[in-house]
């Protein structure tokens, strides 16, 4: 027998949570073909692991890259050098397919990318982008309703759909998902589908139950209502036949501190009854667009971006105000459009939420705001380092688990997130004593340390030296080999 590649002499984390084992890893082509005890075997390329952990390439559960993955190895080096090889996009209702743009979308749509980028009339033309320029990563795409509504309500989006128009976001999800995506996202928090009453939902979603299709939620309240919108999710989830993946799931606010003690056992009762899971990040602030609305003065707020006043990015929105003489919301007003960081959320919800069973892991990043939340560049390595090895919240298999082979399981992503004899070879190398996340608020763009090497689908995408010229990448489909 004879590999292209052979990982000898590594401790062997396989991404189902079962006890490390230590050991061989043998790929040819794109699928893992050996382990164990390779001596007898020669490759064209030896990596001595040295006892270093070897693991699945981890799946980011939660992304914004729907441009990013268009835009070559340079784009995704803030994911590869974290050791992830599968990306979803399309959350929290925004998509940039199946619609064009005539103009620059509204908030928070144009967290992708002003018109230029929404090129794409059908789901077909995205994915056959990416099959003849192939993205250094995998990528498994949802749907968002909100790019579904802005097109099929002619951008009048602050009212309710009629029959009509959500029959038109049906068909075009439809055709969507026969085109290959995976699924359906809502973004209920934000304005553009705010008044989207929970039946327009539920028909739209309706195109889910033939092709076994995921609801994934950006809910409509995250806060005092948290309860209430886990109760719609289930809900939609029911009536359209679809497994639940509730995005980011978090207890917003200083007043709701604590009562995440009260939402993982509201999941875990609608878990007895249908298909549910939850993303999380694991910082205590958040990031979005800048909504002048929702500032609050016991919420703390930094600039990511604008467009009127750029120089801004990265400054607290405390002190622009101060600057300009201006209260928060004014400040918020005269920055727009623009994004932030919300440092909204309580660090003991965090650990609860990422130590509940059913938790996955999700950056949430968002790659083209110009001061982003270090979420972008360090959360894998964050929970690895940071919260299995230095906090203990779990062991190091549970923590590779969450970021493999439990968010294969719920994606639907076959021979991936675990390794196995015929598995696909999204791999990465990783020494356990030294991986942690070293962007921060102050720098959120330093590359993590730790991460060795990061192969997708048998080729190596990313080494200590950077991004390789690999374009391994596929357009992975729920349910499909």
């Amino acid at each position: 027998m004879h590999c292209d590649l052979i990982i000898r002499d590594a401790t062997i984390l396989d991404g189902t949570g079962a006890a490390r084992s230590r050991g061989d890893v043998g790929v040819t082509g794109d699928r893992i073909v050996g382990m164990g005890d390779l001596g007898a075997v020669t490759a064209d390329r030896d990596v001595p692991a040295q006892g270093r952990a070897v693991a699945p390439g981890f799946i980011d559960a939660h992304t914004h890259d729907d441009r990013a993955v268009l835009c070559g190895p340079a784009c995704m080096m803030c994911k590869m050098s974290q050791g992830v090889t599968t990306v979803v996009v399309g959350n929290c209702g925004i998509s940039l397919s199946p619609v064009r743009m005539a103009g620059r979308p509204i908030p928070p749509l144009d967290l992708l990318g002003d018109e230029s980028w929404w090129v794409f009339d059908s789901f077909a033309e995205y994915a056959e982008r990416l099959r003849t320029d192939p993205a250094p990563v995998n990528t498994v795409a949802l749907i968002g309703h909100m790019s579904l509504r802005v097109e099929a309500m002619g951008g009048d989006v602050g009212r309710a759909a009629t029959d009509r128009e959500a029959e038109h976001m049906r068909r075009r999800l439809a055709e969507a998902l026969a085109q290959g995506a995976s699924g359906f996202s809502t973004g209920l928090y934000y304005g553009p589908s705010a008044e989207a009453p929970t039946q327009e939902v539920i028909a739209v979603a309706e195109a889910l139950r033939a092709q076994r299709g995921l609801y994934v939620t950006h809910m409509r309240d995250e806060g005092a209502g948290v309860l209430q919108s886990i109760e719609e999710t289930l809900r939609i989830g029911r009536d359209a036949g679809a497994p639940v993946v509730i995005s980011h799931h978090k207890c917003a606010m200083p007043e709701n501190y604590g009562r995440s003690a009260e939402t993982l056992p509201a999941i875990e009762a609608g878990a007895r009854a249908q298909s549910v899971g939850f993303d999380m990040y694991p910082y205590a602030a958040a990031s979005t667009v800048l909504i002048p609305g929702r500032i609050r003065e016991d919420v703390a707020t930094k600039v990511t971006w604008s467009v009127p006043h750029p120089e801004m990015s990265g400054r607290m929105l405390a002190d622009v105000a101060a600057e300009w003489g201006l209260t928060l919301h004014q400040a918020a007003e005269r920055l727009q459009p623009a994004g932030a960081i919300y440092f909204q959320m309580d660090e003991a919800d965090v650990r609860r939420i990422l130590a509940h069973p059913r938790s996955m892991v999700g950056s949430d990043g968002l790659p083209h705001d110009e001061f982003p939340h270090p979420r972008l560049w360090g959360t894998f390595p964050r929970v690895l380092g940071h919260y299995a090895r230095d906090l203990s919240l779990f062991s190091l298999e549970t923590a590779v688990h969450k970021m493999t082979g439990g968010t294969a399981e719920v994606f639907g992503l076959r021979d991936r997130g675990v390794i196995r004899v015929g598995a696909y070879a999204d791999l990465v190398l990783f020494d356990p004593a030294t991986v942690r996340d070293a962007a921060d608020f102050d720098q959120p763009t330093r590359p993590s340390e730790g991460i060795l090497e990061t192969w997708v689908n048998g080729q190596s995408a990313y080494t200590q030296g950077g991004a390789t010229a690999a374009r391994a990448g596929r357009v992975v489909t729920r349910n499909q080999p």
